[in-house]
């Protein structure tokens, strides 16, 4: 009695070209997965896909360094796992699509609606100006401590702080001369 295939099937282990061929179902891998599990690998190996038909997926990993044949089978049954992994994380978002919009649209509603469902008072006025603020929290730096906030800044003018005496010297020497003309 012939044994079932194995899915995905490994097509080839080449050690001299250091290449691992995987042949993946459509029907048992989403394309995202496919996807998926071939970005974990990118930094472990070259990854190259190509669709033969509208049914399969061959997978080709390439190492990075020369690899041994069981180094190769081990590489391609490492991204049958993460093929796997990748599939069950999609099943599982799909699962919680449903869960993960509700909870999504019940925050949107509270901030329409208020905490508990409730609309909002039409009375209150958010533009206006007074408040407490006993701790200072809303007033800026310049406000708390009394400092002038600085003056807009002058086209024309360099911006940040005048240069300190002797700072602009070394830009120019001699009555003008850049410093190195001599």
């Amino acid at each position: 009695m012939p044994s079932p295939a194995k899915e995905p099937e490994i097509q080839s282990l080449d050690p001299e070209q250091n290449l691992a061929r995987l042949k993946l179902k459509r029907s048992l891998y989403p394309l995202d997965a496919i996807y998926g599990a071939a970005y974990i690998f990118i930094d472990r190996c070259y990854v190259l896909l190509d669709a033969p038909d509208d049914e399969t997926v061959v997978v080709q990993l390439e190492g990075r360094s020369a690899l041994s044949e069981e180094a190769l089978k081990e590489m391609a049954g490492e991204f049958a796992n993460e093929l796997l992994s990748q599939a069950w994380r999609r099943e599982i978002t799909e699962y919680n699509r449903p869960v993960v919009e509700a909870v999504a649209a019940q925050a949107l509603a509270g901030v329409t609606y208020g905490v508990h469902g409730e609309p909002l008072d039409d009375d209150v006025d958010f533009d206006a100006d007074a408040f407490e603020d006993p701790l200072g929290i809303a007033m800026s730096w310049e406000e708390k401590y009394g400092k002038e906030p600085a003056p807009p800044p002058v086209e024309g003018q360099p911006k940040g702080p005048p240069p300190a005496d002797g700072d602009a010297g070394h830009l120019e020497r001699d009555g003008g001369e850049e410093a190195g003309d001599g």
